[in-house]
């Protein structure tokens, strides 16, 4: 490339737009870092973003992008408006959400606090695994908590999650709780399925679990939806995934057989960048997932705005629900603080500097708080009181999940199948009911 000062100023243009679009400018920082791929490029700075097609942009991945368009009324169940980020989505044949957007402060608070509770009980997670209170596998969400409650809060309670192993945020947010999961992941009577379970086998009503099988969750999630079609119940079931399985050929037999009944199923893929330990452009030929749909239509959504989350999740909902437009693939850009599990420091293919970087400009809850604060809606005493509660709530169901008795050995042999159904032939059966004559 020639010296900028040696070019005309067309083309010294051109080159600060093509830049911008390998580069993340900063105005609070005024550095640059090359992005991994376009889906991870960020803010540019206004006066570069001016030369940059629409088109060409990555998606937004900051927090705490959004902008009010009103005073904040002083009822906190008073909705106001509020206008996302330009950048927060991307539309694969068809159209994006409204940036205009209505919440009220009750509703905003409600997200804090859930947020604050995933990051909490995850935290407490990582440190009960580390006194070897947790044994096996532990996968936490750290970093990706504007995912699971904002499509929480975009869905009705009747409607279906089904994920993969990374799945304690969305077990307590349809209906679990965080003694049930802490009480799971140690191996307690107090655990979701009875200690017996584990990490990557949680159920309520409307989740489908963790799944151990990578990948597997999605096919089963269609399955759900071709159910919830067949018997005429008006809900959506949201299957979600990582990039990690998102090359698994049964993901793609289930985006076919999907979109050929038309059913009411929104696939989501958790985009956090990274697999185990390999890359989303080590892995991926196309590393913008939304458009790996085939006939399906994709979107692509900033992951780290809360606000950006729900609209989307509401939005999808809308599309396979209340509209009937058959499938929909959903792509959340978000990042993963840790390691992929507890047994990966997760700084062997991706620098400290990146992990703290991340932490540091794309921290869903930080993004909220700043709406707070810079909005008028809560003062900093206020979210304090909140974290402070929160923290005593995660420290008590600690407690109380370290108190509960693990399983008695006889009970390994109930639970695994419909009372009644028992096959003759199951183990710990005496004799008398297995032989036949």
């Amino acid at each position: 490339m020639p010296e900028a000062n040696a070019c005309s100023p067309n083309k010294r243009i051109w080159y600060t737009s093509v830049l911008a679009v390998f580069f993340h400018f900063d105005e609070h920082t005024r550095y640059g870092f090359p992005t991994y791929s376009p889906g991870l490029t960020v803010l540019q700075s206004r006066s570069v973003r001016t030369f940059v097609p629409h088109h060409l942009r990555g998606i937004q991945t900051l927090a705490g992008t959004s902008e009010i368009l009103q005073d904040v009324p002083s009822d906190p169940s008073t909705p106001f408006k509020v206008r996302i980020h330009e950048d927060s989505f991307r539309g694969h044949n068809c159209e994006t959400p409204e940036l205009d957007v209505v919440v009220n402060k009750a509703q905003l608070l409600d997200m804090y606090r859930d947020m604050q509770v995933m990051r909490r009980m995850e935290m407490a997670a990582d440190s009960l695994y580390k006194a070897k209170l947790i044994r096996g596998f532990c996968h936490l969400s750290i970093g990706q908590e504007a995912v699971s409650v904002g499509i929480h809060h975009g869905l009705t309670p009747e409607d279906s999650i089904i994920t993969s192993y990374r799945c304690h945020p969305f077990a307590v947010m349809r209906g679990g709780s965080v003694v049930g999961v802490l009480g799971e992941l140690m191996g307690r009577q107090c655990g979701m399925s009875k200690g017996k379970g584990g990490s990557m086998h949680m159920f309520t009503p409307t989740f489908y679990g963790g799944n151990g099988i990578v990948g597997a969750q999605v096919p089963m999630g269609a399955g759900i939806a071709f159910a919830a079609k067949y018997t005429g119940k008006p809900i959506a079931t949201f299957t979600l995934y990582g990039d990690g399985a998102s090359n698994q050929g049964q993901v793609f037999e289930a985006f076919n057989m999907a979109k050929l009944w038309d059913l009411p199923v929104v696939f989501v893929c958790e985009n956090n960048k990274y697999g185990m330990g390999t890359s989303v452009e080590r892995s991926s030929a196309n590393t913008q997932h939304y458009t790996r749909g085939d006939s399906i239509p994709g979107l692509q959504v900033n992951g780290m705005d809360i606000i950006a989350t729900r609209q989307a999740a509401e939005f999808a909902r809308k599309w396979t629900v209340d509209d009937k437009r058959g499938p929909l693939l959903v792509e959340f850009v978000t990042y993963r603080y840790g390691g992929h599990s507890m047994s990966d420091p997760g700084t062997t293919y991706r620098t400290r500097d990146e992990v703290q970087r991340m932490r540091s400009t794309q921290d869903p809850i930080r993004g909220l708080q700043r709406y707070f604060e810079e909005w008028g809606l809560a003062s900093v005493d206020e979210l304090k009181v909140i974290e402070k509660d929160v923290k005593a709530e995660i420290e008590a169901a600690v407690e109380e999940a370290k108190a509960s008795p693990e399983p008695d050995p006889q009970s390994f042999w109930n639970d695994i199948y419909y009372p009644g159904t028992e096959p003759r032939f199951l183990r710990g059966r005496e004799r008398e009911e297995v032989h036949y004559f």
